[in-house]
């Protein structure tokens, strides 16, 4: 039986390269598709021509793109799309399925990453309304306007946004997603092993009506990806931290790193701890633990060693289930070495004194397991006994999290920076540090998800200002 295979996209148009790569189940190594790769040359060369996918945006109107998005959302949901140019044809069940054969993710994970990615398409316009802070999509056509009885004016940063997308979560496709209403065209290099999830949106664009000029598709190597991120005049990035840290301080550059993302218990509510504790789990353990916004500290003034043991008896009974059970809640390793070295890792930071892996009594077993025909890492939790241990402010792609002990006085000053916060208190004082506080990007005050975010207030980044600046201007009357 033949298998789909995934062209480049050279501003939309296919292009089969005589280079090919195979993307393949991770459990058994069979090839569920062929993939085009091409080198930096061809990138370099499209990019000469981006004026192109440039102009055939603005043929359209903010509000007519708006539309074209929703519509896109419902076609990426559930609707039948072409995969490759041989006649392939992929249905929502397929695309589920395959991804989770290449990436890990149980089935019921990859389904909530499709209804993220719905929503933030069918909601463009409030996603909008929160980037621009609520000015006239007619501000967007024009290029200039009225806000609050002032004059505005807005020109794009770039002629094209780079993307160089991760393999681990689909749904990261979403920050993307708002740069074809903003009228500027992407230029991506996908995820090694997930190039399902850009591939099926750009179909689902292209099918809702926006011009396939828009799309630039291209699998290819370190020397391709860099070029993307040098030669396009904003992109966004994603990796671990010696990745990022690259780019840190470049303008041009967006980066999606590690996210340390914690949860804090004020002095007020730390009584209280146990009520909490569904909420702890669910930051801790959604996804797979896979996300940014996945909780890998918190950070409590009293009750650690407590806290850290209801923990680890909820989540080290934790097994590995079929890709198909609802229930699941890890994932496989694509790649097996990942989770060999992440399990070496925590083994040897373990060894250094002032840390207890709480999750081990419950675990009955080893935290790295090959099950499923996978290789997956079961939790962990770690007490610290302080925020100078190795393992107190680590993140790691499986649900992992440390518990120390730090006073509140002191916890906005140790904790770094941060991505999300969720900080349970009902003190004024306390809440009014943490809304002052520079080192955290998006605060959640009283027991919600880490994982719980908000479209129109972007908890990473703000597109908008990162593709449009504003330009005073004076008009004669």
């Amino acid at each position: 039986m033949s298998i789909p295979h995934i062209p480049c996209l050279r501003l939309g148009q296919p292009y089969r390269s005589f280079n090919e790569s195979e993307v393949k189940d991770y459990r058994t190594g069979t090839a569920k598709a062929t993939l085009s790769q091409v080198n930096a040359g061809i990138i370099r060369r499209d990019l000469m021509n981006i004026g192109k996918a440039r102009e055939a945006l603005l043929k359209f109107s903010t509000r007519e793109l708006i539309e074209i998005s929703a519509k896109a959302g419902e076609l990426f949901l559930n609707t039948d799309l072409p995969l490759g140019g041989d006649g392939y044809l992929q249905s929502p069940q397929d695309y589920m399925e395959t991804l989770s054969s290449t990436s890990g993710l149980p089935h019921v994970m990859v389904r909530r990453n499709m209804e993220k990615i719905n929503y933030a398409l069918t909601h463009v316009e409030l996603i909008l309304n929160g980037l621009t802070r609520g000015i006239d999509l007619s501000v967007l056509d024009d290029g200039f306007g009225e806000q609050s009885g002032s004059p505005v004016c807005f020109y794009p940063t770039t002629e094209a946004l780079g993307l160089v997308m991760p393999s681990n979560s689909p749904a990261v496709n979403s920050l993307w997603l708002p740069s074809i209403a903003l009228k500027i065209p992407i230029i991506m290099k996908p995820g090694r092993e997930e190039p399902w999830t850009p591939y099926r949106l750009i179909q689902s664009f292209i099918a809702a009506g926006c011009p396939r000029e828009a799309f630039g598709f291209y699998p290819t190597d370190h020397e391709g990806g860099g070029d993307i991120l040098r030669l396009c005049g904003r992109a966004l990035i994603f990796g671990d931290k010696s990745t990022t840290d690259l780019y840190a301080g470049n303008p041009g550059v967006q980066v999606h790193g590690p996210g340390f993302s914690k949860i804090l218990i004020g002095e007020d509510e730390i009584e209280n701890w146990p009520d909490f504790l569904d909420v702890m789990v669910s930051s801790i353990s959604d996804n797979g633990g896979r996300s940014c916004v996945n909780a890998s500290a918190v950070i409590v003034p009293k009750y650690a060693h407590e806290i850290s043991e209801a923990l680890g008896r909820r989540l080290g009974p934790v097994m590995p289930l079929p890709a198909d059970d609802p229930n699941a809640i890890l994932s496989g390793f694509a790649n097996p070495k990942m989770g060999h070295w992440i399990d070496s890792t925590l083994e040897t930071d373990l060894l250094e004194k002032g840390a207890v892996d709480a999750t081990k009594p419950f675990r009955k077993g080893s935290r790295l397991v090959e099950a499923q025909g996978g290789t997956y890492l079961r939790p962990t939790i770690v007490h610290c006994d302080s925020m100078n241990h190795i393992l107190a402010n680590r993140e790691f792609l499986c649900p992992y999290a440390s518990v120390v002990e730090v006073p509140q006085a002191e916890m906005l000053s140790s904790i770094g920076p941060t991505l999300v916060v969720t900080a349970i208190t009902k003190n004024e004082a306390f809440k009014k540090q943490l809304l002052g506080a520079s080192n955290i990007e998006r605060l959640n005050i009283g027991p919600i998800s880490t994982m719980k975010i908000s479209w129109d207030q972007p908890h990473e980044g703000n597109m908008f200002e990162f593709l449009y600046k504003r330009r005073s201007i004076g008009m004669a009357a």
